[in-house]
């Protein structure tokens, strides 16, 4: 046994605690950096990022249009502006909104760092093998985030400013919603579809440890995909469009879910016929 592992071992649940809050250090100390990163460049960041969808011009609307237009629906998405402003009506209303949006710029980009991080801490406990393959699950898994920031900031946020900013229930109310309000919107799009989008890795450490199966997943099938639709309208308008196409991906990635679960088990029993044939 090398000297390494007997360390490991004699570590005391103290020990495990002191380490796990370096590691807490370390990745905040990098969310810290890009935040500040992210605080510099603040004209990047909100007229090109968090004011983007609030524009006629942004890409989604644009297809949207094009869509409808093709299909004959009404031209919903096709607008020169959105009728409502953004105000802010606290005196420290623009500075807090800067400072929470950097932190959320610095966590997203830091994503990979963290998972980084998180795997250095777990990985003393598990195998050669499993150690071998965090370069993978870091890739594979801090993509599955990006691709899910992406989907939250191109499709459920403009989606959702699209219709919140144009609902009306009388032409005598204005809309003028307040910074923050606008903010929290767009930082919870993109962070609950990057979170959402982690299914595919959740179902494969959930499998590892034998908390769920294939035969779990197709069981209970139905009930998931009600699951989907209310997790679609928690994150999107209430419109049977904007669910729909919110929906479509996230059981696009439940039955992936299911197939990775499918192929763990398979990989499972490989390694128990191995080792019953040594034996």
């Amino acid at each position: 046994m090398s000297r390494s592992k007997s360390i490991e071992k004699e570590m005391s649940f103290l020990d495990h605690l002191e380490e796990l809050r370096w590691h807490l250090i370390r990745s905040v100390f990098a969310i810290v950096i890009l935040a500040s990163i992210a605080f510099i460049a603040k004209d990047f960041i909100f007229n090109v990022l968090i004011f983007g969808p609030k524009q006629s011009n942004f890409p989604t609307y644009q297809v949207l249009c094009e869509i409808a237009k093709f299909i004959g629906f009404k031209d919903s998405f096709c607008f020169t502006e959105l009728p409502f402003r953004i105000q802010s009506r606290t005196m420290g209303g623009q500075f807090s909104a800067h400072i929470w949006t950097s932190i959320t710029a610095g966590f997203i980009i830091a994503f990979p760092y963290i998972l980084h991080e998180m795997w250095k801490f777990i990985s003393p406990g598990l195998r050669v093998k499993e150690r071998s393959s965090a370069k993978g699950f870091i890739f594979i898994a801090s993509l599955l985030f990006f691709v899910g920031v992406l989907f939250g900031y191109y499709v459920v946020t403009p989606l959702s400013i699209n219709f919140l900013g144009t609902y009306q229930v009388s032409g005598e109310v204005h809309n003028d919603f307040d910074l923050s309000s606008y903010i929290s919107l767009v930082r919870a799009s993109v962070i609950a579809s990057g979170l959402i989008f982690e299914l595919p890795i959740l179902i494969y450490i959930l499998t590892k440890v034998g908390v769920v199966s294939p035969k779990i997943l197709k069981k209970y099938r139905k009930i998931s995909l009600v699951i989907v639709l209310i997790l679609s309208a928690i994150i999107t308008p209430p419109d049977i469009a904007s669910q729909v196409i919110v929906s479509v991906p996230i059981i696009v990635l439940y039955e992936i879910s299911i197939y990775i679960s499918k192929a763990v088990i398979r990989k499972q029993k490989k390694v128990l016929k191995k080792q019953t044939k040594s034996k």
